[in-house]
């Protein structure tokens, strides 16, 4: 989509420029498809004054075999040009879609901020399909409008008086239909907001079912879904409605129209000014400008429908990052050197903090918000307020985030796993590697005891989400993840919380042996992970209240055993 914060209108823009082929060549053969079909009353016309009133036969099958030919055309065209304009919509759909996957996968993030994972499935799906739909509607659009033009000049052969009817009329009936749309366009990005914030409460609700039910809160999940699926539906039907007033008005001013064409083509004919076929010709022709007119009535909404979806992807393209884009790479080779000076990120107040290279290291906290706040500064989720943090001595801020995240990976106790295979888990990449490796990190986390257990070891197949597996054996599957990418910084975030107490031993000792000689920092208040540390720091208060072994502080800081151990 380029670069910038498009619009709305930009998004619409650089949809059709980027199918600006296929609509082009729809259009063409949408209009030569109209003007075949305004050919055919004409030539109606031509057959009843040449052929039919002189009794003439051999006119008559001349004249037949034109209109033959004629049908054969404007069907062809139709196709073809259907086809095209087809195509055009669905790859500007798809282009949109690879686009808001694109953003949403951005390293640099904010895409997703104040946003449900539902609604943006909502965005890149329901509302990537509305603008698509405006390149079908724009062609359609032409097609009408040649039809228009081609029947106004063949009224205008006719009568005068009939054609300028056309001319005159037209623009204002499109007019006065834009006008129409208008409440039908509000209304219906107010329906696409409600529908998609209902599509993300029922994804939030769905992925956290199992939670639910645990803590028996089944009836407040249902009154809370109720109550946004009964606002969504309100606004739904205000749409419905606003859309039915904009089509049955439309309808009955084209009908209006219409009429006033065919009372004066009669009144011509009485008075000799047009043929009798003339008049065959004229009535036909205001039938079929119906079509293109009520053509006329159903772009208008689509219009409407698709510049308020489009200005809802445009929300999401336009989306600013959370972190700032750096360009340069880590240091190579990264020794893993960690410092955070004066930061200053929600709870953080000034934190000071030093990771050393190759160093286990252990963060307690007071607050659990002090360690999510640290996290999004290790992961580049946010950068600080104030102070900076740096890798090997080099600012986060300049570093590519892409790029640092293959040098630090900060591992959340509630990542998720992707629908497939236990061993495709711990594995997400292409290349598996050596499988004994594998197994060792597997065996490390203990997740090789969670392969035993499924029927089909590590080819059993998760679940959406893992939701077959239990809390505790999907966070040893994270856990073996995250030693299975084996980057040289690592951070993990309460791995355990989940496994009883004699497996979590087994698994502190597991990351010791297999993290030797990286950092690796395990931000937890679990006793049995912070004494296989080198080192435990003590964040209070946003900032360092203490620092030492597992058994010093344990021994010396009160606080520190408020956090840990009570």
């Amino acid at each position: 989509m380029g670069t910038g914060k498009p619009s709305g209108r930009d998004v619409l823009a650089r949809s059709i420029k980027q199918q600006g082929r296929r609509v082009t060549l729809s259009a063409l053969l949408g209009a030569a498809h109209q003007l075949g079909e305004v050919s055919v009353p004409v030539l109606i016309g031509v057959v009843i004054d040449r052929a039919v009133t002189r009794s003439d036969g051999g006119l008559l099958v001349l004249w037949l075999g034109v209109l033959a030919v004629v049908y054969v055309a404007l069907s062809w065209s139709f196709r073809l040009g259907a086809r095209a304009g087809e195509r055009a919509a669905e790859e500007a759909a798809h282009d949109l879609r690879v686009a808001l996957v694109r953003r949403v996968l951005d390293s640099r993030g904010g895409a997703e901020t104040g946003r449900l994972p539902g609604e943006l499935a909502n965005i890149a799906t329901e509302d990537a399909k509305r603008v698509g739909a405006v390149i079908m509607a724009l062609t359609s659009g032409i097609w009408a409008c040649a039809g228009v033009a081609a029947s106004a000049v063949a009224l205008l052969l006719i009568s005068l008086p009939l054609g300028l009817i056309v001319l005159l009329g037209t623009p204002a009936l499109l007019y006065a239909g834009h006008l129409l749309s208008k409440p039908l366009e509000r209304r219906s990005e107010a329906e696409q907001d409600r529908a998609a914030h209902a599509s993300g409460v029922a994804a939030d609700l769905v992925a956290g079912l199992r939670v639910l039910k645990g803590i028996g809160a089944q009836r407040a999940a249902v009154e809370r879904y109720r109550r946004t699926s009964r606002d969504s539906l309100a606004a739904t039907l205000r749409a419905a409605r606003a859309e039915s007033w904009q089509t049955g008005l439309v309808i009955a001013l084209t009908g209006g129209f219409l009429t006033l064409i065919a009372l004066v083509g009669g009144r011509l004919a009485l008075s000799g000014d047009i043929t009798l076929g003339q008049l065959v010709s004229a009535v036909a022709l205001a039938l079929f400008l119906l079509g293109p007119l009520e053509v006329f009535a159903w772009v208008n909404a689509e219009l409407a429908q698709g510049r308020a979806s489009a200005a809802r992807v445009a929300e999401v393209l336009a989306a600013e990052p959370a972190v700032a884009s750096g360009d340069a790479a880590p240091t190579a080779p990264v020794r893993g050197a960690v410092r955070l000076r004066g930061v200053r990120l929600e709870g953080l107040d000034g934190l000071d903090l030093e990771l050393p290279a190759g160093e286990l290291t252990g963060v307690a906290v007071t607050d659990p918000a002090d360690a999510r706040a640290l996290l999004r500064c290790l992961g580049r989720d946010a950068d600080p307020e104030a102070g900076h943090v740096e890798l090997d001595g080099v600012p986060l801020t300049s570093l590519d985030p892409a790029l640092l995240r293959t040098a630090i990976l900060v591992s959340a106790h509630d990542a998720a796993l992707f629908e497939g295979s236990l061993a495709e888990n711990v594995t997400p990449l292409a290349d598996s590697g050596d499988p004994e490796e594998t197994q060792r990190f597997m065996a490390a986390a203990c997740a090789d005891e969670v392969a035993r257990s499924l029927p089909y070891g590590d080819a059993t197949d998760v679940g959406e989400g893992g939701r077959s597996l239990s809390g505790g054996q999907r966070q040893r599957v994270l856990l073996a993840r995250a030693l299975r990418a084996g980057r040289e910084v690592l951070v993990v975030h309460d791995p355990t919380t989940a496994v009883d107490a004699v497996t979590e031993a087994r698994i502190a000792e597991g990351i010791r042996e297999v993290r030797g000689g990286r950092t690796t920092v395990l931000v937890t208040n679990s006793p049995a992970l912070l004494a296989v540390t080198d080192r435990v720091v003590l964040l209070d208060r946003g900032r360092v209240g203490a620092q030492g072994t597992h058994a010093e502080l344990v021994r010396d800081d009160a606080a520190y055993r408020t956090a840990v151990l009570a």
